[in-house]
């Protein structure tokens, strides 16, 4: 399952203009995916907790309704940063993080590319 969880986020993100995965050697090889150096989804070798940035509204009721969801340590969940335990991850958990990722690509991602993604996702 631990491979699968990786290769479908792999998957997701490899739809997003211009991201790279880099693993950091000071937090263990830790996974992170990025686009132009800044991370927007940070991970486990497992991907079976995503870390990610949503809007401060959203952020709040992800953790209000999701149980395997808590703001982000290390004070970045004053910012909108959400961890998220995927759990069985079925279909619908997929799409939601799917929809989570994107979200954390769009506000971190310069405005141009940014504007890519969010044009895609009104078109659906």
């Amino acid at each position: 399952m631990s491979v699968r969880n990786m290769a479908r986020l792999e998957g997701i993100v490899a739809r997003l203009p211009e991201t790279e995965r880099v693993d950091v050697e000071a937090w263990g090889d830790e996974p992170t995916f990025r686009v132009r150096g800044k991370t927007f989804v940070f991970t486990d070798q497992k991907a079976q907790t995503l870390t990610v940035k949503l809007s401060m509204a959203e952020a709040d009721a992800v953790v209000a309704t999701d149980p395997l969801a808590e703001p982000a340590g290390y004070g970045l969940g004053r910012h909108g940063w959400v961890s998220v335990r995927i759990g069985r991850g079925g279909r619908d958990r997929w799409d939601q993080v799917e929809e989570w990722v994107r979200t954390s690509y769009a506000l971190v991602a310069p405005k141009s590319l940014a504007r890519i993604v969010l044009a895609e996702d009104a078109t659906g």
